[in-house]
């Protein structure tokens, strides 16, 4: 309803359009026109929403003011007076940051479950870091380890101006395991020790190994560690889908090999050695054929005279054992 005017706005009901509808006809069009009206014939005639819009032409209505509490944020911030080049003044800042936060977070029962670290430069430059929480916690001291062990290693072009902490709250875990489930014991020590080898080694080496989808033996790629173990029913009848197979029990790396032709097959290596009496093969695998990192290769299952069961391949000429079958 716009001043002045009797129009349908935004969300009115269809009682509302009704009601509209047949002031129009009554030749009612403006606010003017129908503050005047007798309120009790407007209940009788139309109901009570026709007396809610009279109430407003008259500005007798009241609507009641909903408070909305804003979403707390867990920021602080500051900016340095002069510019700093070394880390002292930096992990000062910070350990005052985490102390706030932690007073801040506690007052309503929460915990931080993740940490932003932003830290600006001169000529406007940022550096942005999050750091995952293995185990969501207040405790200045564990969180304060955290920033420093990172920042032992960080180095910087230009002068720092600024610095920024941001925590992200949740409500603290319980968590009942199972009888064959369990926990970390103390889950800020490993995660500080894998900062700390990724600080030295670099983030692409330090992590769980996650097989890629490709043929390529062996080949796979480092994830950020998570800890998370799942139920055990030691009962479960094996499914249908499962079938029983045997291992290869790999040799890292694999062993160099000669194959000899006289009369039989024989191969040679300083793992095993024999007389090949069966054999299935070659497997022809060959990948990544678009780029530098082109690969083929042949591969043999083997069985020699003492009825040991390998595995070997060839590529460009050369031959390897890869491993035997348990």
């Amino acid at each position: 309803m716009a001043f002045g005017s009797l129009e349908l706005g935004a969300g009115s009901s269809e009682s509302t359009e009704r009601i509209l509808a047949i002031l129009h006809k009554w030749g009612i069009h403006t606010l003017g026109e129908l503050a005047p009206l007798d309120k009790e014939e407007l209940r009788n005639r139309l109901g009570a929403d026709a007396v809610r819009l009279w109430e407003r032409a008259n500005g007798t209505a009241t609507r009641l003011l909903k408070f909305v509490q804003p979403p707390e944020s867990f920021d602080e911030s500051f900016e340095f007076d002069h510019e700093i080049e070394t880390a002292e003044p930096l992990l000062f800042m910070l350990r005052r940051f985490l102390e706030q936060l932690a007073v801040r977070l506690g007052s309503i029962y929460l915990v931080a479950r993740e940490l932003t670290l932003r830290i600006t430069f001169t000529k406007k430059k940022t550096y942005e870091r999050v750091f995952k929480i293995p185990q969501p916690t207040n405790d200045v001291d564990l969180l304060f380890r955290m920033l420093q062990t990172h920042l032992e290693n960080f180095k910087s072009e230009h002068p720092i101006v600024a610095v920024a902490l941001t925590a992200q709250p949740i409500r603290p875990a319980s968590q009942q395991f199972g009888l064959f489930e369990t926990t970390l014991r103390n889950p800020q020590q490993l995660y500080e020790t894998l900062a700390r080898l990724s600080a030295l080694l670099g983030s692409d080496r330090v992590g769980s190994p996650i097989k890629e989808e490709t043929h390529r033996p062996d080949a796979f790629r480092m994830e950020p560690f998570s800890w998370e173990v799942g139920a055990i029913d030691p009962n479960r009848p094996p499914s249908k889908d499962e079938k029983l197979c045997i291992a290869l029990r790999r040799f890292r790396p694999a062993a160099a090999a000669s194959i000899f032709t006289s009369q039989d097959r024989h191969l040679q290596s300083d793992k095993i050695a024999g007389t090949v009496i069966d054999q299935s093969g070659p497997f022809l695998f060959s990948g990544n054929w678009w780029d530098e990192k082109s690969w083929a290769r042949a591969e043999w299952d083997m069985q020699l005279d003492d009825n040991s069961l390998i595995r070997c391949h060839e590529a460009e000429g050369v031959w390897k054992v890869d491993g035997i079958y348990d």
